[in-house]
């Protein structure tokens, strides 16, 4: 447990001693670098600080966006007093201490308290009982701050009593906003240092939205660099141990390795597609663009020769909102072995394409009469759903009638191929239509 009395004497002497990324951590709102839908004008936290109120919330992001730094803002901002649990290493013993020792200092200094839970969703349900008493009657303002999907790991009547407030990755602008700053302010290298832009570049995509992670780098890029005051690439490379991987993400390698990842995909070659994925990954390119990249061809290169392949793509892409990187890497990469090792077929993509052809060229046609809407009031004067004949009456679950307009009433869009699972498609296919046209087998 760490707490910490925002008065700041000493505090600068004390700061020449921390970390870069401590030293670096912002002291007012102004300061915090990203999340402008949390902390613009008239945003709920900037009114819960301004108002100075109680408060409970929850903070749910990625690591690095800046969940604690927020957290001992709002407890610096409005002058309580800050305590800081982990829930890895904390129990409710210790939670009903601070509790207790909050209600001390309550009674007989009015010194409020703000205690912050990182890794809140570790908690058990015992352990988040025990502050349900503190949080709804106000002893202590709270703050939890999780990297999980809260509405899956924090007790109903916790979540009722706060305000949840996500948290984004930071983009590369304000990664570099960070590392700027941390070059030229006083309490970060004062100016002592500078980047090559090779090295700026490689510490932005090293980050991968991370701030903390880019000033650790940093300050490890320093160490190498020694007596010298200009900053290289190599010296970030061998700070982290990490090549630089040259990939512009607005370039030409974005996108000729997003081409070879989905044409490794496309051809089944899944160690090409795995090297592809793990580049882009390295590079800190948005998870969410890869998995798009990959629901996409999961229809377009696979379809129904593999239905399940598009639900693992899916999967993929709802586990990458879920927990984020690094973790995410591990279903991004089940999906992409998936897809590369399934049957193949471009059926579905060359159906619907083909059917927006036509329409596009203007074969589109009224109607039928029997299949238009007949619930309205004077629809069967017109004819309207006169002669349909529903389908669940019928054996097999096939009616003998016509479905397209009379422009496309001969057109076949969808060509099942004889891959995978698509060949017993194909022959309910071939049933269907013989069923179709009445002449069932």
């Amino acid at each position: 447990m760490s707490e910490t009395l925002f008065d700041d004497a000493g505090a600068e002497a004390q700061r020449s001693q921390e970390p870069l990324a401590v030293r670096m951590r912002p002291r007012t709102l102004d300061e915090v670098v990203g999340q402008p839908h949390l902390l613009g004008p008239g945003s709920p936290l900037r009114r819960l600080v301004e108002d100075d109120a109680p408060m409970s919330l929850f903070l749910w992001g990625p690591p690095g966006t800046g969940k604690t730094t927020l957290a001992s803002v709002v407890s610096r901002v409005t002058q309580r007093r800050f305590v800081e649990l982990s829930a890895v290493t904390a129990g409710v013993k210790d939670v009903r201490a601070v509790i207790d020792e909050a209600r001390r200092e309550m009674g007989m200094r009015g010194t409020r308290t703000l205690l912050f839970i990182d890794e809140v969703h570790r908690f058990t349900k015992t352990q988040q009982d025990a502050l349900l008493p503190a949080v709804e009657n106000r002893w202590v303002s709270f703050i939890g701050a999780t990297t999980e999907n809260p509405f899956f790991s924090v007790i109903s009547p916790l979540m009722s009593r706060s305000l949840l407030l996500t948290l984004q990755s930071l983009d590369d602008a304000d990664i570099r906003t960070v590392v700027e700053r941390a070059l030229t302010e006083q309490h970060g290298l004062n100016g002592a240092y500078t980047l090559t832009d090779e090295a700026f570049d490689h510490l932005v995509q090293l980050a991968g939205g991370d701030a903390r992670r880019s000033l650790t780098y940093l300050e490890a890029a320093v160490l190498v660099a020694g007596q010298r005051r200009e900053i290289t690439g190599d010296d970030v490379e061998r700070a982290v141990d990490r090549h630089a991987v040259r990939y512009d993400r607005s370039g030409d390698q974005h996108y000729d390795v997003v081409s070879a990842f989905i044409k490794s995909m496309r051809g089944s070659d899944v160690d090409a597609a795995l090297h592809y994925l793990a580049r882009m990954i390295e590079a800190g390119e948005d998870p969410r663009f890869i998995a798009r990249r990959i629901v996409v061809h999961a229809s377009e290169d696979v379809g129904m020769a593999d239905p399940t392949a598009l639900q693992a793509a899916v999967a993929a892409a709802q586990a990458v909102d879920l927990i984020g990187l690094p973790e995410a890497r591990i279903n991004l990469a089940q999906a992409v072995i998936h897809i590369a090792l399934a049957p193949k077929s471009n059926a579905v993509i060359t159906a619907i394409d083909a059917a927006m052809a036509d329409v596009r060229a203007g074969r589109v046609g009224p109607v039928p009469l029997h299949l238009r809407d007949a619930h309205y009031k004077g629809a069967q004067q017109l004819g309207h759903g006169e002669g349909y004949q529903y389908a669940h009456d019928h054996p097999g679950g096939v009616a003998a009638q016509r479905y397209a307009p009379d422009a496309v009433a001969d057109r076949e869009y969808y060509r099942p191929t004889s891959h995978g699972a698509e060949r017993r498609f194909g022959e309910i296919l071939t049933r269907i239509k013989e069923a179709l046209r009445g002449r069932a087998t």
